[in-house]
């Protein structure tokens, strides 16, 4: 199934990527940058950094007053956000159309002229914000570290993936405000930025725009390091467990999977999928309708860069239910699925499901211009959108068969074990 997004490039002078996309069947624009540092590009004891920074750009720039940047879009009738992940960091704005010039100056304020405005005051109110963060969505919720957890049970130590995005406090703690003036000027700059826009503007119009607020932004050289080998699959399981105050008994039993743009990739997101991704997969049949000794079981694949990808399935075990006995059933499953193959409904599912998800992904002009940042900054192919369905539509069953027995034997994964009780452990 193609897709005809129009779609027109072009990089301006001082290096900065620019993606447009024109659709005018609403008065707005979606402003979506990218910036390609995420905490994988990290070293031990600068970890956290990254994330920092997607708060410290609310914070105030040259021109702009600390929180102007929400106030002043939200007031023109924006909505806007960022965030941090393993391969980029992102920003992004949808505005009314009128408001796109504001938009554009208020962003090339922040990624030109931040650090007149990050002193020892913002850095420690927003080391401050980070830690609540932590607190919040990490250290005081169920399962709050189960994804810590399973980067660093999945990948090696030395590894830029096996820390989580939000870094250690300890090394936030211990930043000077020099430390993190050199990190913004040896990753921000518009020759290591990629700005998308989606929206009611024609390409001409759009890039003039950005040639007037971002035309005289100054590059800095940086090295680029190529992407590490490929990682093999876990030569034997590797566990992890936690006993503590949970609700329940779950699982998380992890794989590594080629990187994300790998035909093997996706021969082994179709597999994962089939097994656990679907309402009507095999572990979700047996383990929830059948046997019913978990409550949902869940699967998806997360795509990376950097000489690996991981493929994840969640169980959550149901009430007096043995955890051991339902890691065994789902491992039965995937066991199966190796020696048998999907069936032909199993593919046809497996497609519609991925088909359904893109469609309803670049459906809305946000989503659609994140998609196109993604596929630009990390691949230089922004026209993916458009192939995406019909790549993903020729691989077979025996493919998907083939990429499960490499990526999702038994005898490769990594088994997150959160288990009720009073005390916790390793």
């Amino acid at each position: 199934m193609s897709l005809d997004y129009p779609i027109v490039e072009h990089t301006l002078a001082n290096g900065l990527r620019i993606v447009i996309s024109p659709d005018h069947s609403v008065p707005s624009v979606s402003v979506n940058l990218w910036v390609n540092v995420g905490s994988r590009h990290e070293v031990v004891g600068r970890t956290g950094f990254a994330h920092l920074f997607e708060h410290l750009m609310f914070q105030g720039s040259r021109n702009v007053a600390s929180g102007e940047h929400f106030s002043l879009l939200m007031a023109a009738g924006g909505r806007l956000n960022a965030t941090t992940w393993f391969d980029r960091t992102n920003y992004f704005e949808t505005v009314p159309t009128g408001a796109l010039d504001l938009a554009l100056w208020l962003e090339a304020d922040r990624h030109g002229h931040l650090l007149d405005a990050v002193n020892q005051t913002n850095l420690d109110n927003q080391r401050d914000v980070v830690k609540e963060e932590k607190r919040q969505r990490y250290d005081n919720v169920p399962y709050g570290h189960a994804l810590r957890d399973l980067y660093a049970t999945v990948f090696p130590e030395d590894h830029p993936y096996h820390h989580p995005t939000i870094g250690s406090m300890d090394d936030l703690d211990a930043a000077t405000v020099e430390d993190v003036h050199a990190f913004f000027r040896a990753h921000y700059g518009p020759d290591n930025t990629l700005l998308t826009l989606v929206g009611d503007i024609t390409a001409e119009e759009g890039i003039a725009k950005i040639e007037r607020y971002f035309g005289a932004l100054e590059p800095a050289p940086r090295a680029h390091p190529a992407a590490r080998e490929q990682l093999p699959p876990l030569a034997e399981p590797q566990r992890h467990t936690v006993t503590g105050e949970v609700p329940n008994d779950r699982l998380y039993v992890g794989f590594r999977l080629p990187v994300e743009r790998d035909r093997g990739y996706l021969a082994s997101a179709l597999a994962i999928e089939a097994v656990a991704g679907l309402s009507m997969s095999r572990a979700v049949r047996r383990l929830v309708r059948t046997e019913q000794v978990a409550t949902s079981v869940q699967g998806h694949p997360m795509g990376f860069v950097d000489g690996v990808s991981l493929g994840l399935i969640a169980v959550d075990v149901a009430e007096d239910a043995d955890p051991n006995a339902v890691e065994e059933s789902l491992l039965e499953e995937l066991r199966g699925f190796i020696e048998q193959g999907p069936t032909e409904a199993e593919m046809e599912a497996a497609h519609a499901g991925a088909e359904r998800s893109w469609l309803g992904d670049l459906a809305g002009q946000d989503e659609r211009a994140d998609a196109l940042s993604h596929h630009a900054l990390l691949y230089h192919d922004p026209d993916y959108v458009n192939r995406f369905l019909d790549e993903l539509g020729a691989i077979d069953a025996a493919e998907v068969q083939a990429a499960a027995a490499q990526w999702l034997a038994p005898g490769s994964r990594a088994v997150v074990s959160y288990l009720t009780g009073a005390e916790e452990a390793a």
